[in-house]
């Protein structure tokens, strides 16, 4: 297929085109740099498919000229769908298809990454050594033997970040919908958000954005979790209300926060934007809690998540073009 693909860089170039190279019929790829949205959609002119990324947006706008223009198929190179107008990719006959897991490991490591950094002040260390400035005052860490780990969400991710969090020594409590019998049998308690909220001495939040989970972490929330707590969110950013939270880094309630996601992201993260001063006050305002790190989205950024995401993706349009029907495609049969 003729596949225009939205929001490239070089490693995503780079991936797609060795997953291509082994197909025995391989796609033709062009590669456009511009985010999807409204003004870009037609650029995707004369292609049959589409690929896109988490902060490119296909609404009704965008899906409504895909199908004036012939493209069938929108193939996320991602796990969340939330930038999808479901409804109107059934009205307009445009299949959706995803990326349902690639290398779950990589966000979970990535996690627990931020949790060290952030509990032993390594972000802070590593520019005082930069600039000479060998104290220690200031970079007082805890340990995590014992601490309490609140997992919201345990599907892949979660269970994988619960795991590591077990093999450390802490105690592991868990919200899900549907709790995990395995992780159960592991030494994880189930309990409700406001419980774990309240219990936890560190929250980490695995869960798909949904209606339900839309600034699922606002004042309320914070204001049921303990002096000090640590947050971390590597899932989706508008799972978090970023005004209520720093609201409690002001008051100390939280005491660490750790981003790899934020919910206007999008016009911020996978540009370089250093020579530019950032619009975004709110944003910026992060920036100047000495507790808080932030990565721009790079949780999933490894070797073998790409590789994975790569092929799955072209496994999609490969199984679209000979059957009409994606190998993880986004079910609308319920959407009117």
């Amino acid at each position: 297929m003729d596949v225009a693909v939205f929001s490239t860089r070089p490693y995503d170039r780079r991936f797609l085109d060795a997953a291509n190279a082994a197909l025995e019929r391989p796609h033709r790829l062009t590669y456009l740099e511009a985010r999807l949205s409204p003004e870009t959609a037609v650029l995707a002119r004369g292609a049959g498919a589409v690929c896109a990324f988490v902060n490119d947006r296909a609404g009704a706008a965008v899906l409504e000229a895909f199908a004036a223009s012939g493209v069938r198929l929108l193939a996320l190179r991602s796990a969340g769908f939330n930038n999808v107008d479901l409804p109107a990719a059934r009205r307009f006959g445009v299949t959706v298809a995803r990326v349902p897991a690639y290398s779950p490991e990589a966000v979970a490591e990535h996690t627990v990454a931020m949790m060290l950094s952030l509990n032993r002040c390594i972000h802070r260390a590593y520019n005082r050594v930069r600039e000479g400035n060998f104290a220690l005052d200031g970079l007082l860490g805890f340990g995590l033997a014992g601490r309490r780990v609140g997992v919201v969400g345990t599907g892949r991710i979660g269970a994988a970040v619960a795991r590591i969090m077990l093999g450390f020594g802490c105690q592991v409590m868990a919200y899900d919908p549907q709790p995990d019998s395995a992780l159960e049998a592991m030494g994880v308690s189930y309990a409700t958000v406001p419980e774990l909220l309240a219990g936890a001495d560190i929250v980490t939040l695995h869960c798909p954005l949904t209606p339900e989970t839309h600034h699922l972490i606002d004042s309320a929330a914070v204001g049921r979790m303990r002096r000090g707590v640590m947050l971390i969110n590597t899932s989706r950013g508008a799972i978090v209300d970023t005004r209520a939270v720093i609201a409690g880094l002001k008051e100390g309630v939280i005491g660490h926060l750790g981003l790899d996601v934020y919910e206007e992201e999008a016009d911020l993260f996978f540009q370089d934007l250093s020579g530019t001063v950032i619009q975004d006050d709110v944003f910026a305002r992060l920036l100047t809690f000495p507790n808080v790190l932030v990565t721009a989205h790079q949780a999933f950024f490894t070797v073998e998540a790409l590789t994975a995401i790569a092929e799955t993706t072209l496994a999609n349009i490969t199984r679209f073009e000979a059957t009409g029907r994606a190998v993880h495609e986004v079910s609308t049969e319920k959407l009117a």
